[in-house]
């Protein structure tokens, strides 16, 4: 049952860094978060009004959390276990649209601070898309190339660069149709390739008229278009990629059971990453006038959307700490904490890790030109700190990484 707690004025309801994981509303009174900004290192102060959940996101997301929370006057909480948390939110429509957007909004502006911190500013959506097909077609990747050319084309019929567009895409399309021809192999997707999360949804047979497939390659949304859809992968696997100065990172690949181009629904902007099919995937595909409808009605899926934006608020701000460690290789030790801490080490005694990492995955984490992480990861190579090889790399001591990170960022930061 949901508990009602009072708090003292000046008394703390959580640290920062704490690992408590219940949800408060409150009832009465007044309480303020702080917490520090990563790219300043100032110290920011919310307040919550009376009514409003808080502790949300590192409860759904089980990680620490980010803020202290302080009751600033005498005041009364409701205290929920994330069991009574999703009951009260699969329940209330308001609810789930109002937490939605609030969170699609945060994850939005921590990608805008990514975007300028990067120096990553592209003047117009139609620019943004040509840079993306070109960096796909500058790394031999046709099929791709030829699909963001055609998405392109299709939305900027009257462009000034159209003719020039058409050769690159008909180049492309030529070049990809060859080496699919080379390629090719029927694929059964199989029931096993179905991730239980879908099951649990438990849709109704009727939004299988919802249902898409893609090739291999295919570029099922591609970055800067606007968002018009959003997908929940049934079958197969698809790869996010953003395209930083003309180069491609890959930020993840999601799996069955889980949702992309959410966030383009929600907040009406373009979208912020390229999604492409790695093997053969099916989704169902949702535009803006069911998605109310679909969530709504089966509510798994609202919060099982809402967990995905807690942790990708998280992941995003961990990698923007990243870029903002002014000392390179204390944030090339950086990156390979995260890549820790993505696959933590079964047994901790050991200190020695590889990871199946190249020079070019190292500097796009580190948002660094590849020939300055060259470099940096050349001095610690010297140092015998990392051993480098084509594919993958071996740190020495992992707990020396750390050290080195926390001795040189700390006046490191910007």
């Amino acid at each position: 049952m949901p508990k009602a707690i009072k708090y003292t004025a000046d008394s703390i309801i959580y640290f920062a860094g704490n690992h408590d994981y219940r949800i408060f509303i409150l009832q009465s009174g007044s309480i303020s978060l702080s917490s520090i900004d990563i790219e300043t290192g100032n110290e920011v102060i919310d307040h919550v009004k009376s009514g409003e959940f808080f502790g949300v996101k590192s409860a759904l997301g089980k990680f620490c959390r980010e803020e202290t929370a302080r009751a600033l006057v005498p005041s009364v909480v409701i205290a929920l276990t994330v069991a009574e948390f999703e009951n009260i939110f699969v329940n209330n429509k308001d609810l789930i649209m109002k937490m939605l957007r609030v969170f699609s909004g945060q994850l939005r502006q921590i990608h805008k601070k990514t975007e300028s911190i990067l120096n990553n500013i592209t003047t117009d959506q139609a620019s943004g898309m040509l840079s993306v097909a070109n960096s796909f077609y500058n790394d031999e990747q046709f099929r791709p190339a030829s699909d963001v050319y055609l998405k392109f084309l299709k939305r900027y019929p009257n462009s000034s660069h159209k003719n020039e567009v058409m050769k690159l895409y008909q180049t492309a399309k030529l070049k990809a149709d060859r080496l699919a021809a080379v390629n090719s192999r029927n694929v059964d997707f199989g029931e096993d390739e179905t991730d239980s999360s879908v099951r649990l949804f438990a849709l109704p047979s009727a939004f299988e008229r919802f249902a898409k497939t893609y090739q291999p390659g295919e570029v099922i949304i591609s970055e800067f278009e606007p968002g018009e859809s959003f997908y929940l992968i049934q079958k197969g696997n698809v790869q996010l990629i953003k395209c930083v100065n003309g180069s491609k990172k890959n930020l993840d690949i999601l799996k069955p059971g889980e949702l992309f181009g959410e966030m383009a629904i929600l907040d009406n902007s373009p979208r912020s990453a390229t999604c492409m099919a790695i093997g053969h995937v099916k989704c169902l595909e949702f535009n803006k006038a069911n998605f109310q409808l679909l969530i709504t009605g089966n509510p798994q899926i609202a919060l099982h959307l809402l967990k995905l934006f807690c942790k990708r608020i998280n992941d995003q701000k961990r990698r923007f700490r990243i870029l903002c460690i002014k000392d390179l290789q204390a944030r090339i030790a950086d990156v390979f904490l995260l890549l820790e801490e993505m696959k933590p080490s079964t047994n901790e005694n050991e200190k020695q890790r590889k990871f199946n990492v190249t020079i070019t995955d190292v500097a796009n984490w580190a948002g660094l030109s590849a020939e300055v992480t060259r470099d940096e990861l050349a001095k610690l190579a010297s140092q015998r700190k990392v051993e480098i090889y084509e594919d993958y790399m071996i740190i020495s001591n992992i707990n020396e990484m750390k050290r080195l990170y926390e001795s040189r960022s700390l006046t490191g930061s910007l």
